[in-house]
């Protein structure tokens, strides 16, 4: 799995973080980021529910 956020259409509403907090946090300008050593989910099955809950969809999740 790869995860990507598009910092240009990130507005920092945190749903990710929310829905799946052992992958993805907030910067401290509160965008989204994923957490270090998590670039690839790390087997987390909620973080597609998080690229689902993004209300500008600023995460595509794509299989390897």
């Amino acid at each position: 799995m790869h995860i990507e956020i598009d910092k240009g259409k990130c507005i920092g509403a945190g749903q990710c973080a929310l829905t799946a907090p052992d992958v993805f946090t907030q910067d401290d300008d509160g965008f989204s980021e994923l957490l270090p050593g998590k670039e690839d989910g790390g087997g987390n099955p909620l973080v597609r529910e998080a690229e689902r809950v993004c209300p500008v969809q600023a995460i595509t999740v794509t299989s390897d």
